[in-house]
């Protein structure tokens, strides 16, 4: 009697195993058509320090709380959206020139930075380079930006709107002017009594 009944229960428990796997199979297949490739990261890393090489010379560091690549976007593009810091270093491995930055977005074909928010570019010993939003044109070697701008130097405060230069920062022009500033540097750290 138990066999019978037993028997009875093996068709009932096979389909409902059945429908459970497929709605289980119905349920990935939803899932994978709501995946879109193009706008996932192919890569995501957190808290980055890492170094970049060219011909074997250490160029430059990029230290990043966040980094998320998209090789398979219709622009790829790594995007660090948590803010950038990044050194670049001369042959003796010496910082020359230091970038930071509330986000930074690397178009990958175009091989263009653009640095969001609170930029600031220092080119070692003095010059101190503020904006909004600055484009770095890796290929043109050029960097420029479309915002304000304040550019300190040894000798001279400068202001405007609207920015092009090398992408060494040492022939630039303001576009837009608003104002330069003489600066006694020396007066300013032994102020007379």
């Amino acid at each position: 009697m138990r066999l019978r009944h037993t028997l009875h229960l093996v068709p009932l428990l096979s389909v409902l195993l059945l429908a459970a796997v497929s709605c289980r199979e119905d349920d990935r297949i939803a899932t994978a058509r709501s995946i879109h490739p193009r706008g996932m990261p192919t890569m995501t890393t957190r808290n980055v320090s890492t170094l970049i090489s060219d011909s074997g010379i250490t160029q430059y560091r990029v230290v990043s709380p966040l980094w998320k690549v998209y090789d398979e976007a219709d622009t790829p593009k790594w995007v660090f959206p948590k803010g950038i810091f990044l050194q670049k270093y001369d042959p003796a491995f010496r910082v020359i020139a230091t970038v930071a930055a509330d986000s930074a977005t690397y178009l990958s074909k175009a091989k263009i930075w653009r640095l969001d928010g609170h930029v600031e570019i220092r080119r070692i010993p003095k010059d101190i380079f503020m904006s909004e939003r600055f484009f770095w044109d890796t290929r043109q070697h050029r960097m420029y930006s479309d915002t304000f701008i304040h550019i300190e130097t040894a000798t001279h405060v400068l202001e405007g709107v609207g920015f092009e230069s090398n992408e060494h920062l040492t022939d630039y022009r303001i576009l837009r002017p608003q104002g330069i500033f003489p600066v006694d540097r020396d007066a300013l750290k032994n102020p007379e009594p």
